[in-house]
């Protein structure tokens, strides 16, 4: 079962990380089709958040077709997204390199920001290379 954690420093709305934390785990692997996501109570009592913020993230994933609310059941993974398991031997490499950046003093947020170039260079040349094909 997926467990939230709500940076309220980050400047990203609260309902926001729930949406993103949960698209994440369904792209790693950890949620899968079927799985019931933790009823709002539970994720109230774990991050201390609104329930309202709780149940407009629920409802946000069910608009994006990702979850299904089912009435006195809860709210349950219709679909899964990417391809990227937990256990993919890329993580690990990640996870190496990570600590190489840590261990050359860089800060959390310069490592994102570098990954992210990285991502948007690499990512954007391949689209625009399958355009012009």
């Amino acid at each position: 079962m997926i467990e939230y954690r709500i940076d309220r420093r980050s400047g990203v709305a609260t309902y926001v990380q729930i949406v993103q934390q949960t698209k994440q785990a369904l792209r790693m692997g950890l949620l899968e089709p079927g799985d019931k996501l933790p009823a709002a109570r539970e994720v109230v009592e774990a991050t201390a958040v609104n329930p309202n913020t709780v149940l407009k993230a629920y409802r946000e994933l069910e608009r994006e077709g990702l979850v299904e609310a089912r009435r006195g059941l809860g709210t349950f993974v219709r679909r899964s997204l990417g391809a990227a398991p937990a256990d993919s031997p890329l993580r690990g490499e990640l996870a190496d390199w990570a600590r190489r950046a840590q261990a050359a003093g860089l800060e959390r947020d310069d490592v994102a920001a570098l990954f992210a170039a990285v991502l948007d260079e690499h990512f954007d040349s391949t689209a625009k290379e399958q355009e012009n094909r």
